[in-house]
């Protein structure tokens, strides 16, 4: 399958391969490739440091230059701010071939975090200070790397974080009779990340892992798979309210219920099993908590990397492969059937972008009106798969009430935290995030509407009879009506403009 236009760098030169013989994620620092050897990288920053600190030492040791003042406040600015995050590599890049697990303040992440200082003075619309801010954040950004290069190559790679604790622990009391009804629809995913002490997608992936037989089947090594599973986690971002590693666990277990349907487990593969429960639990990893629009109108740096297209769907995917292979998982099988993993999981992840949603809805909708699907041919099994996927990433308005309505507030909080910070920066408010105008029940109505309903639907055509399928439609029916009960109670409360707005084709709503 070859690489979409699109997803390859502005420096990348087109390859047959997934990223070409390097086999390694073609990355980025400050516009300069980082195909290098990393010590001749490490040599480049250094010397580039040590320049900007006032030039090179001269033959008694001293520097030739001196610090103003201005300069000396910029480096400790910097110093502070890596202190905070250190080590954050563009677009699914690793520095290290080894595990380095991270610490609460240091991510491995490949974006730098939504730094408000930069932010203010990419916005504010006078030319200097928006240079100012590009020239810090090339600073940041090439500070940060350099240390984190450094700490490595001396050894001083960070601890595991305590959180992750082993898998017998995860197996004790309630978690462990959860676990035993994964495949139901009522699994509160919220109470089983409380009692597994925050690792629910860790521990749900590796019990899903085992009674599918994919340990067995592809002779994974489970120090391995715990470790990889254990980045993917840690590369969700705790504080977003909505993408987060409870939402890919909550993906992840309605994936396994759909891969349980009649229809499909009859004509599944191994590999089909695999890549349809990984492409759930890494699908949304390390999500910024903003959407495509805002990171294309702030030129972040992945918004120019990806051309303004399936920005983010693209980074979870890179930043996917990045953790299988430093996590070494996929090792021990041939190079061909590892670069096929990837691209295929590349394929499904790519397939979430809400802004394709008619297209896969259209295609969908052909198949079953001309009954041409057959689930014995590997391209229309993968093309189910990312269906299922899908319907997998908005399954939040079919669980029962309870647990839809904590969804609901979670990702509309999550979309008043991006309007409040374009307000803040006197940046036009995207759809959907605007506090004042946009209410909870608007947003869902909407959402269910114009998103969740049609995809559903066609859903519930291809798996028909599925109890399962008749259970989430009645759930869907009954949470919609639910909402449009409160958004009658809350407009005659308090009046506003609070008109479900839709969710179709180029509107970025998750």
């Amino acid at each position: 399958m070859p690489v979409p236009e699109g997803l390859r760098g502005p420096d990348e030169p087109p390859h047959p391969g997934l990223w070409g013989p390097l086999r390694t994620p073609p990355i980025g620092c400050g516009g300069l490739s980082l195909a290098l050897e990393l010590p001749a990288l490490v040599r480049q920053l250094r010397a580039a440091w040590r320049a900007r600190r006032g030039g090179p030492r001269g033959p008694g040791g001293s520097h030739t230059g001196t610090w103003g003042e201005s300069d000396k406040e910029e480096v400790e600015e910097v110093r502070r701010d890596v202190e905070d995050r250190i080590a954050h590599v563009e677009a699914g890049g690793r520095l290290t071939s080894g595990h380095a697990d991270t610490s609460p303040v240091e991510r491995r992440g490949s974006y730098p975090l939504i730094d408000v200082r930069i932010l203010k003075s990419k916005t504010s619309g006078q030319q200097g200070e928006v240079e100012s801010g590009r020239r810090q954040m090339r600073r940041q950004l090439s500070f940060q790397r350099y240390c984190h290069a450094s700490r490595l190559l001396r050894g001083l790679v960070p601890r595991a974080p305590p959180s992750l604790h082993l898998l017998d622990d995860d197996y004790l009391g309630q978690a462990a009779y959860m676990l035993s009804k994964v495949d139901t629809w009522n699994f509160d995913i919220f109470l089983f990340d409380r009692l597994t002490n925050g690792n629910s997608l860790v521990t749900l992936m590796c019990h899903l892992f085992n009674v599918s037989g994919l340990v067995h089947h592809f002779q994974l090594d489970m120090v391995k798979l715990h470790r990889f599973l254990g980045m993917v986690q840690e590369d969700y971002h705790s504080q977003n309210p909505y993408h987060n590693a409870v939402h890919a666990a909550d993906v992840t277990q309605a994936m396994y219920c759909y891969l349980q349907e009649p229809k499909l487990s009859e004509q599944l593969s191994p590999l089909d099993v695999f890549l349809g429960l990984m492409a759930a639990a890494a699908h949304d990893v390390d999500h910024p908590g903003v959407n495509q629009p805002f990171l294309i109108k702030t030129r972040h740096h992945l918004a120019s990397l990806y051309q303004n297209t399936s920005v983010l769907e693209s980074h979870h995917w890179r930043s996917t492969v990045g953790m299988l292979r430093e996590s070494g998982l996929l090792s021990h099988l041939p190079a061909d059937t590892s670069q096929n993993i990837e691209q295929q999981l590349g394929s499904l992840i790519l397939a979430t972008d809400i802004s394709r949603q008619n297209e896969f809805l259209s295609t969908f909708r052909e198949h079953l009106e001309s009954r041409d699907l057959d689930l014995q041919l590997a391209s229309h099994r993968h093309f189910i798969l990312q269906i299922a996927l899908k319907c997998a990433d908005v399954c939040n308005p079919c669980r029962f009430w309870e647990l839809s309505k904590q969804w609901s507030e979670r990702v509309c909080e999550e979309f008043y935290r991006q309007g409040d910070l374009e307000r803040k920066f006197d940046m036009e408010i995207s759809p959907l995030c605007n506090q004042q105008a946009d209410s909870v029940p608007a947003i869902q109505i909407g959402f269910i509407s114009y998103i969740v309903a049609p995809l559903f639907e066609e859903w519930h055509r291809f798996t028909e009879p599925s109890p399962l399928s008749h259970t989430m439609m009645g759930h869907l029916h009954r949470n919609q009506a639910r909402w449009s009960r409160l958004l009658r109670a809350d407009t005659q409360t308090q009046p506003r403009a609070t008109e479900p707005r839709p969710g179709g084709e180029g509107e970025d709503i998750r």
